[in-house]
């Protein structure tokens, strides 16, 4: 699927003059249009974030910090020889992640761990603020505060804060260190705390494992990600002595644990789609072929625009593998790309239309309140289908913005 920017269309006269009418009226009425969506995504973020952070915190039911919860008991449940595979529906991580967790929980009784989770979610949450804004080409401060808010009002923030999930914490720690080994070659102490930021991302490796492309081949290169490869192997061999069962037994657990879960939840992703064809032994092998797949398009493409790279893998990871409604924050990369590419080509002869279409479509599927996914079908399906259609367009989009780049570099 691909996207002509309108300068590539045949410029007919009734073409020409509905891109030249959508221009002026964009120019005569963006402050105002943009002033408007600011005071509306500060009014939901304000909101929805304090409404998320009470129930976060104070929330004293099970709908209260409830990953939290779950995290807490899975990190200590692990280091005290439980057999969480065999017990618990909610172990469907990894190994290394508990170890990885621990310093956030497995030191604390839950209350003050949801403390401390929610003191470094509000950090985490302003360094993700202060990064896209300082990357996303804007210059003025009506911009700045628009993408800042893009971040502070999506409802898959909103529900990541309340329910105490990893993304948060994640998702600057990706952006630090794919940034960092981008546009700063060589070896430095920075670069090993580049190392060690990606290293703790794959808490959570269906979202961060694809972008550990860009970090092999638009990054530090073959001795970054081998540290990086090594690092989970430590942590992994670590973590398996606390468990009674030999390694290969608990791969086997947790495998089925993981398949299970991908099954029964989620929405707009690849392990959901098989799960309704009944097709649950072909989980893995899609995923990994959508891996290899993305792989192989991020070292064609490695000397093109991160951004663009971040929001084709930010889309992909998140349809390649299960996940639920908070992890949609993901889609936050792609937005800002295409916040960029607008920016970048508003002035030339409206090709910065396409790309501003698009980046509103995707602000107010971000808006979506989340119970909109539990209404009975079929208007559930105007929340997950309408989801699923407006990220493969932005993909397509980006797909199509990196091929013209590559195209016009080498001519």
């Amino acid at each position: 699927m691909t996207y002509p920017t309108l300068r590539e269309t045949p410029a007919t006269p009734r073409g020409k003059a509905a891109v030249d009418a959508i221009s002026v009226w964009w120019a005569a009425h963006k402050a105002r249009l943009l002033l408007l969506a600011c005071v509306v995504l500060g009014l939901l973020a304000a909101l929805k974030l304090g409404d998320e952070f009470r129930r976060l915190l104070f929330e004293p039911s099970h709908n209260g910090a409830i990953d939290t919860r779950n995290f807490h008991l899975l990190v200590r449940g692990w280091f005290d020889g439980r057999p969480l595979y065999e017990e618990l529906t909610a172990a469907v991580h990894p190994p290394a992640t508990y170890v990885l967790l621990w310093p956030l929980l497995g030191w604390l009784e839950l209350t003050p761990a949801r403390w401390l989770w929610a003191l470094t979610s509000l950090v985490a949450l302003g360094a993700l603020v202060y990064l896209i804004v300082r990357e996303s080409g804007a210059d003025t401060r009506l911009e700045y505060t628009f993408v800042a808010l893009l971040a502070l009002s999506m409802n898959a923030t909103g529900v990541t804060v309340g329910n105490g999930q990893t993304i948060l914490h994640i998702l600057p720690a990706l952006l630090f260190g794919l940034l960092w080994l981008n546009r700063n070659p060589g070896r430095s102490p920075v670069w090993l705390l580049a190392v060690g930021l990606l290293l703790f991302t794959l808490a959570k490796p269906n979202i961060s494992a694809p972008f550990l492309w860009i970090a092999l081949f638009a990054g530090g290169g073959l001795l970054t990600s081998l540290l990086i490869v090594l690092g989970y192997g430590a942590l992994t061999i670590f973590a398996l002595p606390f468990q009674q069962s030999a390694p290969a037994v608990l791969a086997q657990a947790w495998t089925a644990r993981a398949t299970a879960a991908a099954g029964r939840g989620g929405y707009a992703n690849l392990h959901r789609w098989l799960a309704y064809l009944d097709l649950h032994q072909w989980m893995v092998w899609a995923s990994l072929l959508v891996f290899v797949a993305l792989g192989l398009w991020i070292y064609r493409y490695r000397k093109g625009d991160l951004w663009i790279l971040l929001g084709v893998t930010a889309i992909v990871a998140r349809l390649w593998a299960y996940h639920l409604i908070y992890d949609d924050v993901l889609i936050l990369l792609p937005t800002v790309a295409l916040f960029r590419i607008s920016k970048r080509e508003g002035s030339s002869e409206g090709a910065g239309i396409v790309p501003g279409l698009l980046l509103a479509a995707s602000v107010l599927a971000m808006l979506a309140p989340a119970r909109l996914e539990h209404f009975p079908w079929p208007w559930s399906l105007t929340f997950t289908g309408g989801h699923t259609l407006i990220w493969l367009a932005v993909l397509g989009f980006l797909l199509h913005q990196a091929r013209r780049d590559k195209k016009a570099e080498v001519g």
